[in-house]
């Protein structure tokens, strides 16, 4: 029999259809599923007979893990990260990428998924080189994984569609499950047409989906037309890289057609306003995508060009940037920031996550409330809570974060790693690879 995992007296945010929470609820856990979730009353009380563990979450709100959409494992988070994002990408960060060797990119990413997790974070859509350093990093500290490669053309020295095969067939499915290997195509100005069709083809063949930039800058827009005569997204479109399987990142410029071609092919877009804001690259139609009937969810994008991978913060950003936009406080209100960071991006993927509802994956974070972020809280109200966890909570008040069933961080502490070490390996790996490029 599964181990049976009860977390009692909890604020239970499901994130299910009727936005539900339960105030003084249940979650019980068996295995890696969800088994039951209960309001306070005689069935909580009687769930935590023959349980392995109960962890009592008086004071604490039990959400669904967050689903980080667009992701890139980070060595340089603050290094060099003053430039606008076509000199970031040619001075720091290719540089940093090509030089990346398979220690460094482990550890780069055991750091990278730590504060992740510490965030409340449970799934990241990873896009990064080395996948032979991040699956492994992905397995032992615990976190859902979907990654796939930056694959370009081959002058750019990047990473190649053979690459993305080979990562695919030694990664996808491992750890129980929780690492999936996508198709990554880094952006339309380092591809070709040939190189987006055969990237379709080899997800096609694979059975798997596709992770790709798009219409992230003014300048990207300008080079992918004069190369190629059509917008990136057109282009996208017209090579058959669209479709409900694929992960369209940023999509900031967007054109009434390009929005179109999303909703007729169905492809799920990241919007990332934390990366788009600091890199002066603008602000994306997020309300004409969610009224064409697009799924959006939130990605941090790289602590490079973010400086973070706190979720919490992009949640706010995702909010107050657009309300400062349209000049409409009425915009994105906090239940539906909420379901953009945790059901919608669970949707994006085809994961059974997102909502804490029986028989979805046991992917939870539990929120500590007795402090200065939710200070006050009115008893028994619910959009009080959103309102906090939205506009007012940070990463640092996560306190324990659960994966597939298992307490990866317990009340702040790793189970899986020597968090001391991650910290020290990555910092010696970020000061080789600096060296390397400094020859």
């Amino acid at each position: 029999m599964a181990d049976r995992l009860v977390i009692a007296n909890g604020i239970v945010v499901t994130m299910n259809d009727a936005r539900e929470v339960h105030h003084g609820g249940t979650v019980v856990v068996e295995g890696d599923r969800v088994v039951a979730v209960h309001p306070r009353g005689p069935e909580a009380d009687a769930a935590r007979a023959g349980a392995s563990r109960v962890i009592d979450a008086t004071d604490k709100a039990v959400l669904p893990g967050l689903v980080d959409l667009h992701y890139h494992t980070a060595l340089g988070k603050g290094y060099s990260d003053h430039l606008p994002l076509l000199e970031y990408l040619e001075t720091c960060w290719y540089p940093i990428i090509r030089a990346l060797d398979h220690e460094a990119a482990y550890w780069a990413a055991l750091a990278s998924y730590s504060e992740s997790l510490r965030c409340g974070v449970t799934t990241v859509n990873d896009m990064y080189r080395r996948l032979d350093a991040l699956a492994p990093a992905a397995e032992r500290i615990g976190i859902r994984a979907v990654l796939s490669n930056d694959v370009a053309t081959d002058e750019h020295r990047l990473d190649t569609l053979a690459d993305n095969e080979r990562a695919y067939r030694e990664w996808h499915g491992k750890a129980d499950g929780r690492i999936e290997v996508y198709v990554g195509i880094e952006w339309l100005p380092l591809a070709s047409p040939e190189l987006l069709r055969d990237a379709r083809g080899l997800a096609d063949d694979l059975g798997t989906g596709i992770h790709v930039h798009l219409n992230e800058s003014l300048g990207e827009v300008q080079t992918v037309l004069e190369r190629f005569g059509r917008r990136p997204t057109e282009l996208a479109f017209d090579t058959g890289l669209l479709g409900p399987d694929t992960i369209a990142a940023h999509c900031v410029w967007l054109s009434d057609t390009e929005i179109a071609l999303m909703r007729e092919t169905g492809t799920r877009i990241s919007h990332n306003p934390v990366s788009n804001a600091k890199l002066g690259n603008g602000i994306a139609r997020v309300p004409e995508m969610i009224a064409a009937g697009l799924t959006v969810g939130l990605g941090h994008d790289a602590a490079e060009c973010n400086n973070s991978r706190d979720l919490f913060e992009v949640m706010k950003y995702a909010s107050l940037v657009h309300r400062a936009n349209r000049v409409d406080a009425g915009l994105f209100q906090a239940p539906d920031v909420l379901a953009m960071a945790t059901r919608n991006g669970a949707d994006a993927l085809g994961h059974q996550t997102g909502r804490i509802e029986v028989g979805r994956k046991a992917d939870l974070a539990l929120v500590g409330l007795r402090n200065q972020m939710f200070t006050p809280l009115e008893p028994g109200n619910a959009e009080h809570l959103y309102s906090h966890l939205v506009f007012a909570a940070n990463g640092s008040s996560v306190d324990t974060t659960i994966v597939d069933g298992v307490v990866v961080l317990d009340e702040g502490v790793f189970t899986t790693i020597d968090e001391g070490e991650v910290l020290a390996k990555a910092n010696e790996a970020f000061l080789r690879v600096l060296d390397r490029i400094r020859g």
